[in-house]
C-alpha cells in the first residue's frame, strides 16, 4: 500500500489528563530523583525496572472482568491477550519476586518511572505521573519498617524540606479496635473514612457522622453511618487517646485494647520501631506515632506510614506506605513479608516549588561561547571543546545572528550564567573576555532600560587565554 499524503494539518493537542514537562521542570525532576537515588543506594537498595505493560490478570487478579479492565488503560493486545499499563509498581515487584526465587533475601529495591491511572483529571491531577518506590521484601523484622521510616526522613531532609513529620501506626490496632467496638469487616472502610476526617472536621463532626449524620457549614446534609451509641463511644475513646502525650500513648492504647491479641502484636511492633528509630538517631521531632492513620484496609497488614508537610497541610500525605505481607501470595504459594513506601515525584516537586526549596533553571549549559565571526569557527569549536574537556557544560552559539547582544540575550533568556567572548583581536593577543550574565542581570534590576545591562560595569573581565579554565571554575563555584 502506498504512502497516503494529506494536506490537512493536525491540531497539536494533548490527551486529556496528560501534560508536557518543559526543560526547567524536567531538570528539576531529574535532580530530585538523583538526590533520592543516592540515599536509596546509600542504604543498599538496588534499582529495578519492570515493563510498563503487564498482563491484565497480573494487575487485576485472576477473576478480572471486562469492566475491571476499563478501570485501567487496558486493551486487547498482540497474541490476543488482555494487557494494561501499570498503575503502580508494587504488583510488578510481587510478580518479579515470584518468578525469581533465586533472589537473595531480603531483597531491597527502588524503582521510579511513569504510571497510569484512569482517574478524572483535575487541577494537579493527571492520568500519567511519575512515582518513586522503595521496598524491602523477605523479612518480618520491624527493623525493616524502622529503616523505611528512617530513609523517608533522610529523603525529605535531603530535598531541602525542613518542616515535615513522618507519622506511623499499625494496621493491627485498627483490627483490634474493630473487634473491641464490634464493627463488622464490611463497614470498616466507611468507619475509618469518617475517622480520617478528624483533623479537618473535629471530634464532634466525626461523632455525628458515625451516628445519625450532620449538616455541614454550607447547609448540605452529610449522611451518617448510624452506628450504635455504644460503638461510637468505643471509637471516640480510641480517638481521645490519639491526643495523649507521646510518652503515654501506647500505654493508654494498651489499657483500652490490651486484651485483644492482634492489638498486643501491633503495640509490640510500634514499640520496636520507636526503639530502632532512636538507635538509628533519627531526629525525634521528625517522626511520631499517630494511631488515627488508616491506609489500605484490604492491603496493609502491619505498620503504616504517612508524611505531611507542616507548612503545606493542604497537600495531605506526600510520602506514604506500609507493610504488606500478603500481596506476593497472588503469584506464589510461598508467602513473603514485605514493607515499603512511595511518593509521587510531580506532587513532591510541586511542594518543593511552593516551599521555595528548589530553583528552576532552563539551561544545562554553564557557559555560552559566542560566535561573532564565522571565519573563526574552527577557533570557537576548539574553545568550546577545551571547556567541555575540563568538565564544564558548554555550548557554542549556533544561531544565525552575528550580533553579540542578541547572543548574550539568548544566554540570559535560558539562564546560562557565563559567556565567553572572543574575536580576531582576542585570538591574536591570546586573551578572552568572560561576561557574568548573572551579575549583569542583577545590576539590570536597578536600570531603567534593560538593554543597559549588557553594558553594565563589573560584569565582565578580559583574561589571559591560559587562565580561562581556572577562571570559569572559580566563577561557577563562587
Amino acid at each position: 500500500m502506498g504512502n497516503l499524503k494529506s494536506n490537512r494539518r493536525i491540531e497539536p493537542r494533548l490527551l486529556k489528563g496528560f501534560r508536557d514537562y518543559p526543560p526547567e521542570e524536567e531538570m528539576a525532576r531529574q535532580t530530585l530523583i538523583a538526590r533520592v537515588r543516592s540515599i536509596y543506594e546509600r542504604h543498599g537498595f538496588l534499582p529495578l525496572q519492570t515493563p510498563a505493560l503487564e498482563y491484565a490478570e497480573t494487575l487485576l487478579g485472576a477473576d478480572y472482568t471486562a469492566d475491571n479492565l476499563k478501570d485501567l488503560f487496558g486493551f486487547r493486545g498482540p497474541d490476543d491477550v488482555d494487557m494494561a499499563l501499570r498503575y503502580e509498581f508494587t504488583v510488578s515487584l510481587a510478580r518479579y519476586i515470584a518468578v525469581n526465587p533465586e533472589l537473595a533475601l531480603p531483597f531491597r529495591r527502588y524503582q521510579y518511572g511513569p504510571v497510569w491511572r484512569v482517574d478524572k483529571p483535575g487541577p494537579g491531577r493527571f492520568r500519567e505521573f511519575m512515582q518513586c518506590d522503595f521496598d524491602i521484601v523477605g523479612t518480618s523484622s520491624m527493623l525493616a519498617d524502622a529503616e523505611i521510616i528512617a530513609v523517608m526522613v533522610e529523603v525529605m531532609s535531603a530535598l531541602g524540606i525542613r518542616n515535615f513529620l513522618v507519622r506511623y501506626s499499625n494496621r493491627k490496632l485498627i483490627n483490634g479496635l474493630s473487634t473491641f467496638a464490634g464493627i463488622p469487616d464490611n463497614r470498616l472502610q466507611d468507619v475509618f473514612r469518617v475517622i480520617d476526617k478528624l483533623e479537618k472536621q473535629g471530634q464532634e463532626a466525626v461523632a455525628l457522622e458515625l451516628g445519625p449524620g450532620r449538616t455541614d457549614r454550607s447547609g448540605d446534609k452529610i449522611p451518617g453511618l448510624n452506628l450504635e451509641k455504644k460503638q461510637i463511644d468505643y471509637l471516640m475513646r480510641f480517638i481521645d487517646i490519639a491526643s495523649a502525650p507521646p510518652s503515654d500513648l501506647l500505654d493508654s492504647v494498651e489499657k483500652l485494647l490490651g486484651n485483644i491479641e492482634v492489638s498486643r502484636q501491633g503495640l509490640t511492633e510500634l514499640r520496636l520501631i520507636a526503639q530502632y528509630l532512636s538507635r538509628m538517631e533519627v531526629p525525634a521531632d521528625k517522626t511520631r506515632i499517630d494511631i488515627t492513620i488508616v491506609r489500605g484496609l484490604g492491603y496493609y497488614t502491619g505498620p503504616v506510614y504517612e508524611t505531611t508537610l507542616l507548612d503545606l497541610p493542604e497537600y495531605g500525605s506526600v510520602f506514604s506506605g506500609g507493610r504488606y505481607d500478603n500481596l506476593i501470595e497472588r503469584f506464589s504459594s510461598k508467602s513473603l513479608p514485605a514493607t515499603g513506601s512511595s511518593f509521587g515525584v510531580d506532587r513532591m516537586l510541586a511542594a518543593l516549588i511552593a516551599l521555595n526549596a528548589v530553583t528552576l533553571t532552563k539551561a544545562t549549559s554553564q557557559v555560552l561561547v559566542t560566535a561573532m565571526d564565522k571565519t573563526l569557527l574552527d577557533n570557537y569549536i576548539s574553545l568550546v571543546s577545551e571547556i567541555r574537556r575540563a568538565g564544564i557544560n558548554a555550548e557554542l552559539f549556533m544561531g544565525e545572528t552575528k550580533n553579540l547582544n542578541k547572543q548574550l540575550k539568548y544566554a540570559d533568556r535560558i539562564g546560562i550564567p557565563l559567556a565567553v567572548i572572543s574575536g580576531s583581536d582576542e585570538f591574536q593577543s591570546g586573551t578572552v573576555t568572560v561576561k557574568d550574565l548573572r551579575a549583569g542581570a542583577e545590576r539590570a534590576r536597578n536600570l531603567t532600560d534593560r538593554k543597559d545591562w549588557l553594558k553594565a560595569e563589573q560584569v565582565q573581565e578580559t583574561i589571559d587565554r591560559s587562565q580561562l579554565i581556572p577562571y570559569l571554575k572559580s566563577k561557577l563555584s563562587g
